[in-house]
């Protein structure tokens, strides 16, 4: 046969010599898009003028932000396949959009962010690191504040000079072999039993705001013991509907009965009302129920693609779901409360990374007789305060509220910012406690599970200070102030593999100490590949 239409022949320019192509990342959302594109336009020419001081010059892909993965895979295809390619972020970023053409691209790829409370670009770097990370895609990064020091200037000379940027990643070890003791052997106990009975995390939706890194495959979470229902956000809604407004108005007097508070209006486009509370306190009841049926270990609702035209934000549900002491939820014959004295783990933005470790935290703090409140934070930002540099950990909307002093006497309810979340929601606003915590993050890389396990402690500050941070990052959430053992900035921001971290608390550092023996030794013994990171009691 004769007459086929064969497709035209590929072809890329060539790259010039001594230039870099640059590309931004965006988000889905026009009008957070529009909010950040003045703070992205100063970053692109801080960058650019660094480049050009080494005698460099800087060609822009395209226009705007890529907001769309078409969008990114056209933008891609007018790049010289072996050019240098920067990914510069100074906004929130759907890692998705650029991740197909950099899987593919040839040349060294730079990603570099602001360091700043106000617009997240360091949160969106982390992101794509993470997820080329999983697609096994070198890359270097880099980051600063306002890109005239000398170490972004000395990193990014090493780049145009060798396509690489070594950091320093001496505060990361792998895991001894354990010799056996109480903590090992609960640790090794609660893996075999997680192998034998085996867990049900419960997914809406996922691949929550571009984060293909918080989708772990089903053939590496099985070995582990974990297995997936996966549910549907529109589910969730159709069972929000179906729940009584008095019995949604209970949970609401519940937790004004507790102590809470809210900052409430009557703008149901910038304030925070009665009604989005209503719908708030149905997704909470409609949640427990939903995961009742399917027999859920722990549930993760995405929220942010599609939920977020239809319903308040999640958050104050999900803060919620992870306390122990939290309004009471009966089965649908209204014969039994639905976990009660205890936390359903939520994984935020359905990060199936979040979800396996606040499951096995979960499982660890409960053996241990302590309180198993846990949640994840964003990487938000950090300064040094009287000489020690203190991280600002800050959850997009809500923390369990034991993670605060004195619980829901200090949570507060702020609207959520309508840039983002266009139908409002609560917050659960505190400042998290002082006091010694584990964090952690599971994450994929080179086709295994791998998690970073480390000691933090959460500091006071003084609220003059805490309400320059709050207001430097994002006002309506609530903020851990916290310094990590042994890992410095530059240090963290090289090694994570996300802008998630998860925290639980411990009443003693000699109890956190105990609790991430416990951690590892489950780990380990699950198939996961431990990290310690920093100064540990381990090794």
């Amino acid at each position: 046969m004769t007459g086929y239409t064969m497709p035209p022949a590929v072809s890329r320019p060539a790259c010039p010599p001594q230039t870099a192509y640059l590309i931004a990342s965006g988000d889905l959302r026009p009008s957070a898009n529009a909010a950040g594109w003045p703070t992205q336009v100063a970053v692109e020419a801080a960058v650019t003028g660094a480049f050009q001081e080494l005698g460099w010059s800087v060609v822009r892909a395209h226009e705007g932000f890529i907001d769309s993965q078409r969008m990114g895979l056209e933008v891609f295809k007018t790049i010289p396949a072996d050019a240098p390619l920067v990914v510069a972020e100074a906004v929130w970023q759907y890692s998705h959009h650029v991740l197909a053409g950099l899987r593919t691209h040839r040349g060294p790829i730079l990603t570099v962010a602001n360091f700043a409370g106000d617009w997240p670009g360091l949160v969106g770097l982390l992101g794509v690191n993470a997820g080329m990370a999983k697609m096994g895609v070198a890359y270097s990064t880099i980051w600063s504040v306002d890109f005239t020091d000398d170490w972004f200037k000395d990193g990014l000379r090493q780049w145009v000079a060798t396509g690489r940027i070594d950091h320093d990643g001496s505060h990361v070890r792998d895991l001894p072999a354990l010799p056996s003791s109480a903590e090992v052997d609960l640790g090794r106990a609660l893996a075999a039993q997680l192998l034998a009975d085996k867990a049900i995390i419960g997914v809406f939706d996922e691949g929550c705001m571009g984060m293909y890194n918080a989708i772990i495959d089903d053939e590496l979470l099985n070995p582990i013991g974990v297995y997936k229902e996966r549910l549907s956000q529109s589910a969730l809604w159709a069972e929000m509907l179906r729940v009584p407004d008095a019995e949604a108005d209970a949970v609401g007097a519940w937790l004004r009965a507790k102590g809470m508070t809210f900052k409430l209006g009557t703008d149901e486009a910038t304030e925070l009302t009665e009604a989005q509370l209503r719908w708030q306190y149905k997704m909470y009841i409609a949640a427990l129920r939903i995961s009742d049926d399917f027999g859920l270990d722990a549930v993760g609702i995405q929220y942010q693609q599609g939920l977020k035209d239809l319903s308040p934000a999640s958050d104050l549900a999900e803060g919620l779901l992870n306390n122990a002491d939290r309004p009471p939820v009966t089965s649908r014959d209204g014969a039994r409360v639905l976990w009660e004295g205890a936390p359903l783990p939520h994984f935020n933005e359905a990060d199936e990374g979040v979800a396996v470790d606040a499951l096995v935290t979960n499982r660890i703090w409960t053996a241990m007789g302590l309180d198993p409140a846990t949640t994840l934070h964003d990487v938000r930002w950090g300064e040094d305060y009287e000489g020690e540099f203190v991280w600002v950990f800050e959850i997009s909307g809500s923390v369990p509220p034991s993670h605060f002093a004195t619980g829901y006497a200090e949570a507060v309810g702020w609207r959520q910012d309508p840039v983002y979340f266009p139908l409002g929601g609560s917050t659960i606003k505190g400042v998290c406690k002082p006091g010694e915590i584990v964090w952690s993050r599971v994450f994929v890389q080179g086709g295994r599970l791998h998690v970073d396990l480390g000691r933090a402690s959460a500091v006071a500050l003084p609220d003059a200070e805490t309400e320059r941070r709050s207001q430097a990052t994002t006002p309506a959430w609530p903020i851990m102030h916290a310094v990590l053992h042994g890992v410095s900035r530059d240090q963290f921001m090289a090694r994570h593999k996300a802008n998630h971290l998860n925290v639980a608390y411990a009443p003693s550092g000699e109890v956190a100490d105990r609790a991430l023996l416990v951690k590892a030794a489950m780990f380990a013994a699950l198939g996961v590949e431990v990290h310690l990171c920093g100064d540990t009691a381990i090794g």
